[in-house]
């Protein structure tokens, strides 16, 4: 749960700071014996996850301010130089107060705007559940070294009932605040952790208010949701009840093979390699299959994504794999692998005699009885 929380404040975007009137203006308090003229850095953080400078300022009598222009919420980080931690502020027009010790700047209170008081209200809720967690955690570590298995278990339940606890107070807490920051900050993740679906999130998001949906978070949530549609239409025309896209490609012998040419009453387009372990430890299982339904109209079409034509040729005799070969050796730049949608191996797709994809990445006993199944 720590991890969440840590993670969730590493995403980003703040402007460059200056004195305009109109921007934040953020004054700090700082107790804990902070020298004067010792250094505050305003940062943000790269496409690397890696904070950077981008104003700084200094401590006098234990206070600092700092001011900056910003157009809509945003996230920024406080650190003091030389001391560990640091402390998230959402950059907004307005006076934001922040108060820390010097040694647990992690713990800082900040308030004064809308947007602030909204982020810190989650991190305080958010930061009981973390406690919850690790003090778990902690039990069932102490449980572990002693070899006390049945209070493990019992802490092992307690512990996911804890997690889907605290996923449940995230979506709730968006639902509650559409006009935070925060919000959109943790559909954005959810979409990237896929803890939350598509649709779901498109809900989430159309409820966001106008100015949340003007912030880099927000508009990133809407980049996702559209290349989720467009890979859902795009796996549409490989869905089981679709007909196979068909394709080409160049065999081992240098010749051109199609998927029509290859056809038989049952085919199966077998996405493998030669470095796909996985795919060898399958190998053993297929060859049996073909051998046992090849001669009943059973065909197939191996696509490998090779990218060296002596490896893919050389598993190929290891294997035994006597039948049609296709590949460019382009690893998963593979014209027919982004055809079919493949990001992983193996995958396989079950054509009937029409070529309509009846069933998809079965091994072992279940693709044996499948195939026995179509050609009966």
């Amino acid at each position: 749960m720590k991890k969440i929380l840590l993670s969730l404040t590493v995403l980003v975007g703040v402007v460059a700071c200056n004195s305009k009137p109109e921007g934040f203006v953020l004054n700090g308090t700082l107790t804990g014996d902070v020298e004067n003229g010792t250094q505050i850095f305003i940062r943000k953080i790269d496409e690397n996850n890696q904070p950077y400078d981008i104003d700084t300022t200094t401590v006098e009598n234990g206070k600092f301010t700092i001011s900056g222009p910003v157009d809509s919420p945003d996230l920024m980080y406080v650190f003091i130089d030389k001391v560990q931690g640091y402390t998230p502020v959402v950059a907004e027009k307005g006076e934001i107060e922040l108060t820390a010790q010097k040694d647990s700047l992690n713990f800082a209170k900040v308030k004064g705007t809308e947007q602030n008081n909204i982020f810190f209200n989650y991190l305080s809720e958010s930061r009981a559940l973390s406690d919850q967690a690790m003090s778990i955690q902690r039990d069932m570590q102490n449980a572990n070294m002693g070899g006390n298995e049945a209070t493990v278990n019992s802490l092992r339940d307690e512990f996911a009932e804890l997690q889907e606890e605290f996923k449940n107070f995230e979506l709730n807490f968006i639902k509650n605040n559409p006009n935070g920051l925060i919000s959109a900050l943790l559909i954005e993740k959810g979409i990237g952790t896929r803890i939350i679906e598509s649709e779901e999130a498109q809900k989430m998001y159309d409820a966001l208010t106008p100015e949340i949906k003007e912030t880099l978070p927000a508009k990133n949530i809407l980049k996702s949701l559209e290349a989720a549609k467009a890979r859902e239409e795009k796996g549409k025309s490989t869905a089981i009840g679709a007909t196979a896209p068909d394709f080409s490609g160049p065999t081992p012998d240098g010749k051109e093979l199609s998927l029509k040419e290859a056809m038989g009453k049952v085919t199966i387009i077998d996405f493998w390699a030669a470095w796909c372990k996985p795919c060898r430890v399958e190998n053993p299982n297929v060859v049996n299959i073909y051998n046992k339904y090849h001669s009943k109209g059973l065909n197939i079409i191996g696509v490998s994504l090779d990218r060296k034509e002596e490896d893919w040729k050389k598993a190929i005799a290891d294997d035994k794999l006597s039948w049609n070969h296709i590949s460019s050796l382009d690893y998963f730049n593979d014209a027919v692998a982004k055809l079919y949608n493949v990001e992983a191996i193996p995958a396989t797709f079950i054509l009937d005699e029409n070529g309509v994809i009846v069933a998809k990445n079965l091994r072992g006993p279940e693709l044996e009885s499948k195939i026995s199944e179509l050609l009966q």
